[in-house]
């Protein structure tokens, strides 16, 4: 990837003195763009003598309410020293701080991102299991957080519906019409959908790809990444969504799930494998996951939509032009409300 911005002088020593403030001195630095850019950024700054991790939105315009890093900052701050394996956040920064944008700086941790491929050093069918039941495992710490107690607030009762509405209105018509290809989705997903089967905090884009893995064997999850969509609703919806993500033998692949191509390899549990260990670890029924798993293609096919749009009127990623994915997506969709 390469970086929407540089770091010029002003910004490299508005970050040291940030760090210096909390007792900090990283000198001199590099800063490396890493993942896949199509959200908030992410930077390695090297410094002679340790590494950190800086998070800042992509430039403006972006949508309302869109990529509030700082408010993934208070999350990633509440879950350290849980069961929830997260880096450390060392310092926030307001706009006009650092940059003409809020970010925040946290520790590095190491570990492998497991995505097109199995790294060597982990590729046995063995390794790879532990892989899958590490995330799946990270999962039901999440949902097993107090979040209340943590200092988190969410509007659990009714968010499966609501959830379901906000995301429609984004791409509606002015006479609030679905796109082409949404109505029947949509109709199908409002008759059926289920109460909250309860109220936890979610990571809504917890997938292969989105959490680090020790680069040695035993497999295991050295931190979970990417926590800007985290919110507070019913369980399933984590778990419908990695399973959304997860890519299938034989079916056609969605955009998201490319991301995610090593699960085909052998070791790697298939969509049941993935629900049977939650169930196992979690104690919680699963009767609505078919509801959710549909939801969450829909949810990819809106916001790939949405996004498309403004990639259209040159004022977002160009990642998105292609309305293919959003095909893929309710494809997806469809299928999984067949099955």
């Amino acid at each position: 990837m390469s970086a929407p911005f540089d770091f010029m002088p002003g910004h490299r020593a508005a970050v040291t003195r940030l760090l210096a403030a909390r007792g900090i001195d990283l000198g001199p630095f590099d800063a490396e763009p890493v993942g896949d850019g199509h959200s908030n950024l992410t930077y390695l700054l090297r410094g002679a003598s340790r590494t950190v991790v800086l998070r800042r939105p992509p430039p403006p315009p972006l949508p309302p309410g869109a990529n509030d890093v700082l408010r993934e900052a208070r999350i990633i701050a509440a879950l350290h020293g849980s069961a929830v394996p997260v880096p450390e956040v060392l310092a926030t920064a307001e706009a006009g701080e650092v940059f003409d944008v809020p970010c925040f700086v946290m520790t590095f941790v190491p570990g492998l991102v497991v995505a097109g491929r199995t790294p060597a050093a982990l590729a046995t069918a063995d390794e790879r299991s532990r892989i899958a039941d590490g995330l799946v495992d990270a999962m039901v710490a999440l949902h097993g957080v107090d979040w209340r107690s943590a200092g988190l607030s969410g509007r659990p009762d009714g968010a499966n519906l609501r959830q379901l509405a906000r995301l429609g209105r984004l791409v509606a018509s002015a006479d609030g019409a679905p796109p082409p290809g949404f109505a029947e989705l949509d109709a199908w997903l409002s008759a059926h959908a289920p109460p909250e089967s309860g109220a936890v905090l979610l990571h809504n884009d917890l997938r292969l790809g989105n959490v680090l893995i020790a680069p040695d064997p035993p497999a295991r999850v050295t931190a979970v990444l990417d926590w800007e969509l985290a919110a507070v609703g019913d369980p399933l919806a984590d778990l419908g969504y990695l399973i959304a993500s997860w890519p299938e033998r034989g079916r056609p692949v969605t955009p998201v799930q490319a991301f995610g191509l090593a699960a085909l390899e052998p070791g790697f549990p298939d969509a049941t494998g993935l629900a049977t260990r939650y169930a196992a670890r979690s104690g919680r029924e699963l009767a609505d996951l078919r509801w959710h798993v549909v939801n969450a293609h829909r949810k990819l096919a809106v916001l790939y939509e949405y996004n498309r749009r403004r990639a259209e009127r040159g004022e977002g990623d160009p990642y998105y032009a292609d309305p293919r994915s959003v095909a893929a997506f309710l494809e997806a969709a469809e299928a999984a409300s067949r099955a």
